[in-house]
């Protein structure tokens, strides 16, 4: 990782660290806009967060997606509920699409921005100010649409239903599912780190029989078997979104979604009947692991795009 990048991560998680503790972040879940507003703020202003994907001549930040992916995955780990990756995803639709006209509000955090792709399932559908539609072919700015809050397992992650009122054809869909799969992947393997960190603490501080639970021999090759799923899913992940493409974009999905859901089992496990009472952390996660496994397509449908591959390339 480059030395710029590095600190852009260490500065996004000072400010998560600072602001975005487990109080603060159900605070947010609950709040009448579903994210905390101050954060986002300062996310904006000190990171310049929503700016990261776009070029500087039109008063972005003129960085990367790896960047993006980077932020969202020290916001996955504390599972920060933010407008980021929904709005990321809409200036690309835009840039794709060369409309420029909402973009500076976008990069400056002011409006907030979604991509559709089932409108059943839109993130933060219904407190986004830029909608724009994506179905494998062809864009298209909902200019006005209805938008309805979705009650969801995952309270930290905010969806709607869209429906669209006047639209406008943008051009072609440049892959956006892929691109979107690979910054939820980003976020999800940020998540499976601290719920695993958070399971490793616990087992040093959980006392059997005289002695933390975290010395058993078994639950030591359980924990070292997940550290090894994580660290193997972003290496996996991040290769994806230096050379991303439809094939590459799948892989992260499955080893993310895989990662995140095999720690979060395991440590519901280990945690024992607290893991699942409301005032503990790991509830939200697991929830957090099983909401993003289906959005933007199962593993499963994820899985049949890498056999068709495969299958292709053998014929």
């Amino acid at each position: 990782m480059s030395e710029e990048r590095e600190l852009l991560r260490s500065t996004v998680a000072a400010l998560v660290d600072k602001h975005a503790n487990p109080e603060a972040v159900r605070r947010a879940m609950e709040s009448d806009r579903g994210y905390d507003e101050a954060l986002w703020k300062l996310l904006c202003e000190q990171v310049g967060a929503a700016a990261l994907v776009v070029p500087e001549d039109l008063g972005g930040a003129g960085g990367t997606l790896a960047d993006a992916a980077v932020v969202l995955e020290e916001l996955g780990k504390a599972l920060v509920p933010t407008p980021l990756l929904g709005t990321t995803l809409a200036e690309l639709a835009l840039l794709s699409a060369e409309d420029h006209e909402p973009l500076e509000a976008l990069a400056e955090g002011v409006s907030i921005g979604t991509v559709v792709f089932d409108p059943e399932y839109v993130i933060n559908g219904d407190i986004a100010d830029v909608v724009i539609a994506a179905d494998g072919t062809d864009l298209t700015r909902w200019n006005t649409f209805t938008a309805h809050a979705k009650s969801t397992m995952d309270l930290t992650r905010r969806l709607a239903q869209v429906t669209p009122d006047e639209t406008t054809p943008l051009g072609g869909d440049p892959g956006l599912a892929d691109t979107a799969a690979l910054l939820m992947a980003a976020e999800q393997i940020g998540a499976a780190t601290r719920a695993l960190d958070l399971t490793v603490a616990y087992t040093k501080d959980r006392v059997q029989f005289g002695r933390p639970i975290g010395s058993f021999q078994a639950l030591k090759h359980r924990m070292a078997d997940l550290y090894v799923k994580v660290q193997s899913a972003r290496a996996v992940i991040y290769e994806a979104i230096a050379e991303p493409s439809a094939v590459s974009a799948a892989l992260a999905r499955v080893f993310a979604s895989e990662a995140l859901t095999d720690v979060v089992g395991e440590a519901v496990q280990m945690h024992g009947g607290i893991a699942i009472t409301w005032e503990h952390d790991i509830q939200l996660y697991f929830k957090r692991a099983h909401g993003s496994a289906q959005l933007l397509g199962p593993p499963r449908q994820h899985l049949r795009r890498l056999e068709a591959e495969v299958f292709q390339s053998a014929d």
